[in-house]
């Protein structure tokens, strides 16, 4: 009998899903790993006491769908190389969390962040590249992304703001 090696699944966190924040315990309990990363974008407060992330367009390699298992592998046949600095886009401080069950952890994500395949809404799950601050090295993730927003711009990329 040959066992099969779990699906593992990396996500972007950057606001009320972060190790101290009012939805880590609930929504992030179990996870593998728990490291600092950033991605591209722009990050924004909004008056509802959570933040937002817009990312560029480029950087987006696929976006989420009701097929998680599908989802949490899509990662692994997506190309990603070393984010370069651009000047339009900042850095975006949080946390890579890794977990091991996919189909039970996305659909508690998308339902947080009012993600549902082909609606619109706030946000949508996007797999872009994130860079891990302990190594450097660059791996895609999912995180949840808008296209534009009107809150308070926060320059430092960090949430909640210094």
């Amino acid at each position: 009998m040959t066992l099969e090696a779990p699906v593992l699944l990396d996500v972007f966190v950057y606001g009320t899903l972060k190790r101290g924040q009012r939805n880590h315990e609930r929504f992030c309990r179990g996870a593998l790993a728990m490291r600092e990363a950033t991605v591209r974008g722009r990050l924004y407060d909004l008056p509802f006491g959570f933040p937002a992330l817009a990312v560029p367009k480029e950087d987006v390699q696929a976006t989420g769908t009701g097929d998680y298992l599908f989802d949490a592998r899509t990662r692994s046949h997506a190309q990603t190389g070393p984010q370069e600095v651009s000047p339009n886009w900042d850095m975006v401080y949080g946390e890579l969390l890794t977990f091991d069950d996919p189909e039970k952890r996305l659909p508690g994500l998308d339902a947080l962040e009012g993600f549902r395949p082909g609606e619109s809404g706030l946000y949508r799950r996007v797999l872009v590249p994130a860079t891990l601050a302990e190594a450097g090295t660059t791996v895609l993730a999912w995180t949840y992304a808008v296209d534009s927003t009107s809150g308070t711009y926060l320059p430092e990329g960090r949430w909640p703001a210094p």
